[in-house]
């Protein structure tokens, strides 16, 4: 049973992380505060108590964790969804059907982007998430109960496709509200670290979703599994939901946002303020073709496209190509925190254009080493190189939160940052998959869709080496 032997420590890691580092910010946070304070007197209003902010980091992080895990499952599970919800005669046209159906949830996320920054902006950071938060919700659990393609037809992928707009919508509005919501609880001197913990949920919520699947299919066994047990990490969603809910419902609204609101500086017009402005929409662009995008081929290939490879290039099986990358996630995960950090010390900009340079330089070696010590299986090695890539992931995802909070104004911040961020990591980053598996198939070369995250990483960095301004000194007002 390696499955369950590895999903317990698997889970118990992933929460422990958040304890751990929860303690190290405690021990940090008095002196943050003050620092900042006292450098800053005319900030200094804004900061949150230790104990405040750490409810904030824990409830904002769990609620995004839930959601990321909601929006990943059908990832996890896509090799099983093929042959539910799409006709069985050609497995291979199926499965590029499902990561079709897999990226529209990713091109519709600058559009939830714009529509729940807009509210977010308006109304505020913590009504917009818990929207979010049900929306994405129910929709997971209504792909739990979908009638497959053998019961209602073509019907079964157009609605599955339907869902996956609405997680895509939802996932939109959620991370920049949670981003910047727990961004401006925090103080200047440790942005990056506070704010990584945020990071972590996206890497957190696949190995959840990884977790979760294994210890069902070790539960009622892998027959049953296949045949209806999949739907049940669908189904558990809406327990996690209401807990999350419960949690984030007592949160207050952000200080900024409630200072900003008090003084009748909320924008009138968000949209029209981030994107027609001149000035603000340089910085939009900036943001996405100088970071952004990069970060997101970064994170996609370095774990769901790792995760396609083993499975379909190199014919590792389901169960332990999910065991390889949840160990490399468990290994991995606390290095979001530690280049979070690293980026108040050093700068957002090196770290992160750093992890996209290595990541150009190293995929085709990486990907071949996959290959090397897949036949006969080297567990110690691919996990290792895995590892490798997941840290590639840490470097360019931990400090860009801090990076995109604090280059946009008070008033208009949930907008401006949600949009690049969803365009870079959803559409550049999360067409990923789908577009390297595609020209694998097409090419016949099984490092053939490297291509496009290779090229993508180097175009970022280069814009981003002549365009990206360093914002670890800026003040959030």
């Amino acid at each position: 049973m390696p499955g369950l032997a590895f999903t317990a420590p698997a889970l118990f890691s992933l929460f422990s992380y958040t304890a751990l580092a929860a303690a190290y910010g405690a021990r940090l946070a008095p002196h943050s505060t003050m620092s900042a304070a006292h450098a800053h007197p005319s900030t200094a209003p804004h900061h949150t108590d230790k104990k405040t902010l750490w409810k904030v980091i824990s409830a904002s992080s769990a609620g995004t964790l839930i959601e990321w895990y909601d929006f990943f499952v059908y990832g996890a599970l896509a090799t099983l969804i093929a042959g539910h919800f799409f006709p069985k005669d050609n497995p291979t046209a199926a499965f590029l059907l499902t990561l079709a159906t897999f990226a529209t949830g990713f091109i519709v996320r600058p559009f939830g982007a714009i529509v729940f920054g807009h509210i977010g902006d308006l109304v505020g950071r913590k009504y917009t998430f818990l929207l979010t938060l049900l929306l994405m919700g129910g929709a997971t659990f209504a792909i739990g109960l979908l009638p497959d393609y053998e019961t209602i037809g073509i019907a079964a992928p157009i609605c599955l496709v339907l869902l996956r707009l609405v997680q895509g919508l939802a996932l939109g509005g959620e991370y920049g509200g949670a981003a910047t919501y727990v961004a401006e609880h925090t103080p200047r001197a440790h942005r990056g670290f506070y704010t990584s913990f945020i990071q972590i949920t996206a890497t957190g919520g696949l190995l959840l979703a990884i977790v979760v699947i294994l210890l069902v299919r070790q539960a009622i066994g892998v027959e049953k599994f296949t045949a209806w047990g999949w739907r049940l990490p669908f189904l558990l969603s809406i327990v996690l939901v209401g807990l999350s809910y419960y949690i984030r419902i007592k949160m207050e609204e952000s200080p900024l946002f409630a200072k900003a609101k008090a003084a009748g500086k909320l924008a009138v017009n968000p949209i029209k303020e981030s994107f027609i402005n001149p000035v603000n929409r340089r910085l939009v662009l900036i943001a996405l073709f100088g970071a952004t995008a990069g970060q997101g081929v970064v994170w996609y290939t370095g774990q769901f496209y790792a995760m396609f490879f083993l499975q379909k290039v190199l014919n590792i099986g389901y169960e332990t190509s999910l065991i390889l990358i949840a160990t490399a996630l468990v290994l991995g995960t606390p290095f979001f925190v530690l280049f979070g950090s690293l980026s108040d010390k050093i700068g957002r900009k090196p770290v992160i254009l750093g992890g996209m340079l290595l990541a150009a330089i190293l995929y085709i070696p990486l990907f071949m080493g996959l290959s090397h010590f897949a036949q006969p299986l080297n567990h110690v090695m691919i996990v290792a190189l895995l590892f490798v890539m997941v840290l590639l992931v840490a470097m360019t995802y931990g400090p860009i939160a801090a990076y995109l909070v604090e280059i946009f104004p008070t008033r208009i911040r949930y907008t401006s940052m949600s949009l690049p961020y969803h365009v870079g990591n959803g559409i550049f980053g999360g067409l990923t998959p789908l577009i390297a598996t595609s020209m694998v198939a097409h090419f016949g070369n099984p490092y053939a869709g490297l291509a496009y995250p290779i090229g993508i990483a180097l175009a970022t960095t280069i814009i981003g080496a002549i365009y990206l301004k360093e914002s670890r000194h800026s003040e959030m007002e």
